[in-house]
């Protein structure tokens, strides 16, 4: 059963996507922030981590540079609400961002169960294949 850390300030959000991952055969393990998210990487490994950027106290910029940096080889998807660009007010790309701070993937909210789950087996299935990788190498 593979081992989900889902990272975000809202009760709401968090609960969803837990009960949602937990009928699907996931371990969820939620976390309400960036401390709390860290405290429960040092305590378990996960095989992937959903990490909201905008919350309060650990920004999450600065929580996926942390989280990539603690678990480099743990895949990273990167959430977030924030009202993106439109072509009459440029505004700073924030998912593109996350993924040059090591988030594996983004995700917009809000975003369909589909959406989810094929962002989580896609990066399951990129992490078992790096894993295949290392083993085969002499």
């Amino acid at each position: 059963m593979p081992r989900v850390l889902v990272v975000d300030d809202d009760p709401m959000v968090g609960a969803t996507i837990e009960v949602l991952l937990q009928r699907q055969g996931f371990d969820v393990t939620l976390a309400d922030g960036g401390e709390t998210g860290l405290a429960a990487l040092e305590a378990q490994a996960f095989e992937v981590m959903l990490v909201d950027i905008f919350m309060p106290h650990m920004r999450g910029f600065e929580s996926i540079r942390i989280f990539h940096e603690r678990a480099p080889a743990t895949p990273l998807i990167a959430m977030s609400g924030y009202a993106f660009a439109s072509s009459a007010s440029p505004s700073p790309d924030f998912l593109r961002m996350a993924l040059e701070l090591g988030a594996t993937r983004c995700l917009r909210k809000p975003f369909t169960p589909e959406a989810l789950l094929t962002t989580i087996r896609e990066c399951l299935a990129g992490e078992s294949a790096q894993s295949k990788d290392k083993k085969e190498a002499p």
